[in-house]
């Protein structure tokens, strides 16, 4: 999956961007307070995003 769409879908399930690493980017989901790391790759394979969804309380 490409990362801008990726990005797209979790800003739309609520989830807001909060600092920067090194090699990824930190994102929040503020109504659970979980975190997860996000890689800045421009091609994130669907079992990684399957996994930071689950981080992040956005499971289906």
């Amino acid at each position: 999956m490409k990362q801008k769409a990726f990005l797209k879908e979790l800003r739309k399930a609520g989830c807001i961007f909060l600092r920067h690493g090194s090699r990824h980017d930190l994102y929040l989901n503020p109504a659970n307070g979980r975190k997860a790391p996000v890689p800045r790759h421009t091609e994130i394979k669907n079992s990684l995003c399957r996994l930071i969804r689950e981080q992040l309380g956005l499971a289906e």
